[in-house]
């Protein structure tokens, strides 16, 4: 228990997050670690960073697509030789939108169980932009062209060729690994370097970019149940009444812990007030039950059946009430002592450059990608939902307008999304030896492979699971499902390293098992 609590209090320092931060924000945990979050250490704050492996730095070029700009930075790598053998093929872990951590060469699931069954040389590549790895002086928006994930890939091809050479890795079959957005780099990577990657294990991986992903919120209402989502739908239209009066304004204020004074005739402020209370059952249903530690030990304990059994306890009689208590329920996880909802609040936070800021943990970079690559808001437009119609799509296209500059509005917006699909090819691309792992309660599987691409590139639905949960460390609460998804992962890079007959994707100990 008490290496339990100097991990918390250690995660709870470094994380970055303050009072005007969103604990869950584009569908982002708003931390530094970025949508996969880092293992859950089992291991002393102490023995944790003797064991894990040390720093190394790759000159890496700024502007992969000018031949003419010789600049270059330095990009953060690890590399873990603990079960590797002359030969044994290596296993790229890519970095995505977030702080690359160790401690996923030491107890992440590549780590504890891949690369022991293959002899492997495990690497985590950090990902321009993000944790350490920063090539330029600030992130203004002139320096930020440079974040794109057209230049990581290459930055990763890169990379593959330089480690080759380096280690004298001749010979060696490379297979990458990533988890949603890192996911989507894995796969884009097989099918645009082949001849550098051998295979690719793409973790709820969306790869289908979209500008108004209103699905994510059918998932979210899915997996809630009938119940609890009636439950949340009562107690928004509760609270949609309070905000129509100023004493309602008061009673919100006191009953939902706000850090500011609530004017409702403010739409923003509405608007943002309503996707961050939303947000709170979203980030819970995305990481439900999962083997992972994104902003310390207590939040993971707050799962679907905590929400839904506050929101149908029989005996409150008063629906917001019990919205108001899961409110409390999140803050006091991460240790927050008030709701920040101010939008032009935000907006300043989102537009400082500086490295050192809290927006620098990954916030500005991620929100300009989805302005100029992705797309992927989350909105209420989607009519069957349980949060009412309160953050439309326009309330998330304007904040790039607000933090970029005009020329990033909607217009910029749809048109980038549709180069990301052409240049990608969507739920169209086309790829082979890549298998893609989702969860059936991730939000994120409505972009995602579900359904095989070809017999060379197969969907691994897992039923109950959440974003990424194949990747994190064995537990004793993993499902069979669960369980059985990792040993078709093992027979699949059994399959990509050994040029096996493809047919026989699904066999596991001579049994099949999806």
């Amino acid at each position: 228990m008490k290496y339990l609590l100097i991990i918390l209090l250690s995660l709870i320092i470094s994380s970055g997050i303050t009072s005007c931060d969103p604990l869950f924000f584009r569908g982002r945990p708003f931390n530094k670690h970025g949508m996969i979050g880092s293992p859950v250490s089992q291991l002393d704050l102490s023995l944790r960073h003797a064991v894990q492996p040390s720093e190394q730095w790759y000159d890496q070029k700024l502007n992969h697509f000018d031949p003419v700009d010789t600049r270059t930075w330095k990009q953060r790598y690890y590399v873990s030789d603990t079960f590797y053998k002359r030969g044994g093929p290596v296993f790229l872990q890519l970095g995505g939108e977030g702080t690359a951590d160790p401690i996923w060469l030491v107890e992440g699931q590549i780590a504890t169980n891949y690369a022991k069954k293959f002899n492997a040389l495990s690497v985590l590549l950090e990902h321009r932009y993000y944790g350490k790895s920063w090539p330029t002086p600030d992130m203004s928006v002139d320096n930020l062209r440079y974040l794109t994930s057209q230049q990581s890939l290459q930055d990763s091809a890169s990379f593959v060729e330089y480690l080759t050479e380096k280690l004298s890795l001749n010979g060696s079959k490379w297979i990458v690994f990533g988890g949603s957005y890192s996911g989507s780099l894995a796969a884009w990577m097989r099918a645009k370097y082949p001849h550098l990657v051998d295979g690719a294990i793409a973790s709820s991986a969306p790869i289908q970019a979209v500008v108004n992903f209103k699905e994510y919120l059918g998932v979210v209402s899915k997996s809630l149940g009938d119940k609890c989502d009636e439950a949340i739908r009562e107690a928004t239209n509760q609270l949609a009444e309070e905000l129509k009066r100023p004493m309602g304004w008061r009673t919100i204020e006191k009953q939902f812990k706000l850090c500011d004074t609530l004017n409702g005739t403010v739409v923003n402020d509405v608007y943002n007030l309503m996707q961050t209370l939303a947000s709170n059952v979203e980030g819970v249903v995305q990481y439900n039950k999962d083997n992972r530690d994104f902003e310390g030990a207590r939040a993971t304990n707050i799962t679907i059946d905590v929400i839904c059994d506050t929101m149908t306890d029989i005996s409150n009689p008063i629906t917001l009430d019990k919205y108001i208590k899961v409110n409390d329920i999140i803050l006091e996880a991460y240790d927050q002592k008030c709701l920040d909802f101010k939008y032009n609040k935000f907006i300043k936070q989102m537009q400082s450059i500086d490295w050192k800021s809290s927006a620098a943990e990954g916030g500005r970079q991620w929100t300009y990608q989805t302005c100029v690559e992705f797309g992927f808001y989350q909105s209420s437009d989607l009519k069957t939902q349980p949060f009412g119609p309160y953050f439309p799509i326009d309330f998330f296209t304007q904040q790039c307008t607000d933090i970029f500059g005009d020329k990033y509005n909607l217009d910029l917006i749809e048109k980038s999304v549709d180069f990301t699909n052409n240049f990608y090819g969507g739920f169209g691309l086309k790829v082979r030896k890549v298998l893609f792992p989702n969860g059936s309660i991730d939000p994120w599987h409505a972009l995602g492979v579900t359904t095989d691409l070809n017999p060379e590139a197969k969907a691994l639905m897992i039923n109950g699971t959440a974003h990424c949960a194949d990747m994190y460390p064995n537990s004793d609460n993993d499902t069979i499902e669960l369980t059985n998804a990792r040993k078709i992962i093992v027979n699949t890079l059994h399959q990509f390293l050994n040029n096996h007959n493809y047919n026989n994707y699904y066999e596991v100990t001579n049994q099949i098992i999806f």
